[in-house]
């Protein structure tokens, strides 16, 4: 089989959901399968790990991305007979000019559910192409249950279209030494107190509002002196974030720390005290996931996919609802038992997920899409 991966997101989308997927996905690819053939398309650097036997690097120009997606790779593709050409970033750049079989990777529709939440410019760009993309493809690959389900709601596709094959974390979330991690934490962030955490974007679909609102009312009568700290570069919702703090007047109990190096995260989860997540919608989650690999206690949304990541390995609480966040806060942290339980619970519930996995059930679905009557 003769397999072609359009991996420039890794790169283009680095640091978010769609390349982290894109690279772990090509990268497990290359180190359990040896007997296919793996056709990459590249931007930018930090190549040559993927250079194997069975792999071939073609370098595209992301200047002229229109020119490669609508006339260099469908011609590239006939040319070097490629069985199946995967697109990982929701199809975005398939063109119709392909002959070969073709997958392409939705990670959720969240333009559809809660298009207020989406970028102007993004939203026209998915609405108006991912139909077409959704139409003029042989198979769809999704992250959870939930986004097939949403898939199907809204496109009129046959159901053994769509695949599922879950996320996983990175080998860099796992335990470490907590008291290391804190002294780390106050050394390069000057963060003394224990702390509850949240990372994950400023988005209005992630309800940090609510969980500043929710730590405003309950913070005084927390067991100990705990902040809360949010991670991510502020830009205007971070902002605006940042002036609700100060008008709770909790702008002592509350630290913004900016961009962080993806290597200071694992660290932050672990020095952690109790992770806390109430999206109002996830195509699957991968912070909550991220926080029980390192055995940091979660709080996180009872909605969209998330159940299903999680499991009974953290509180579910209704992001609608502020006080069940708020009563979720003040019982898990007072409760030693309960938090020693949820961080067994949730490195067990980890383990279950691998991008391995992930890769391995992927060829799978290669496999079937070349055995598909079309």
């Amino acid at each position: 089989m003769r397999v072609a991966i359009d991996a420039r997101g890794v790169n283009w989308y680095k640091g978010t959901g769609i390349g982290t997927y894109t690279d772990n996905i090509l990268s497990q690819l290359l180190n359990i399968d040896q007997e296919n053939y793996y056709h990459i398309y590249w931007s930018g650097d930090d190549y040559e790990r993927l250079n194997t036997p069975n792999s071939k690097i073609i370098m595209t120009s992301k200047k002229h991305h229109r020119f490669f997606q609508q006339n260099y790779i469908p011609s590239n593709l006939s040319k070097e007979k490629i069985d199946v050409y995967h697109i990982p970033q929701n199809g975005i750049g398939l063109s119709e000019n392909i002959t070969c079989k073709k997958v392409i990777t939705v990670h959720d529709l969240i333009p559809y559910i809660m298009p207020e939440t989406v970028g102007r410019g993004y939203l026209l760009k998915f609405l108006k192409e991912v139909p077409n993309i959704i139409e003029n493809t042989d198979a769809i690959i999704t992250v959870s249950n939930w986004s097939k389900r949403d898939i199907l709601k809204f496109f009129p596709i046959e159901e053994d279209k769509v695949f599922v094959t879950p996320l996983a974390t990175d080998m860099k979330y796992r335990p470490l030494d907590k008291e290391w991690c804190r002294y780390m934490i106050e050394k390069k962030m000057n963060i003394k107190k224990p702390f509850i955490l949240y990372i994950g974007g400023f988005s209005p679909r992630k309800n940090v509002r609510s969980l500043i609102m929710a730590f405003s009312k309950v913070y005084p009568n927390l067991n100990k002196d705990y902040v809360l700290v949010i991670t991510g570069s502020l830009r205007d919702e971070g902002n605006s974030l940042k002036e609700l703090c100060s008008n709770l007047q909790i702008s002592s109990q509350v630290v913004f720390t900016g961009f962080v190096e993806e290597d200071m995260l694992p660290i932050l989860y672990n020095g952690a005290e109790l992770f806390v997540y109430p999206s109002y919608y996830e195509g699957f989650g991968l912070p909550p996931l991220e926080a029980m690999s390192c055995g940091t206690p979660v709080i996180t949304s009872n909605v969209s996919s998330i159940p299903e990541v999680v499991g009974d390995a953290g509180i579910l609480i209704d992001p609608y609802d502020t006080t069940n966040l708020m009563e979720a806060l003040v019982t898990t942290l007072s409760d030693e038992k309960l938090k020693e339980h949820l961080s067994q619970a949730g490195l067990n519930r980890a383990a279950q997920y691998s991008w391995k996995r992930t890769a391995a059930e992927t060829l799978e679905v290669y496999k079937k899409i070349i055995e598909m009557v079309t």
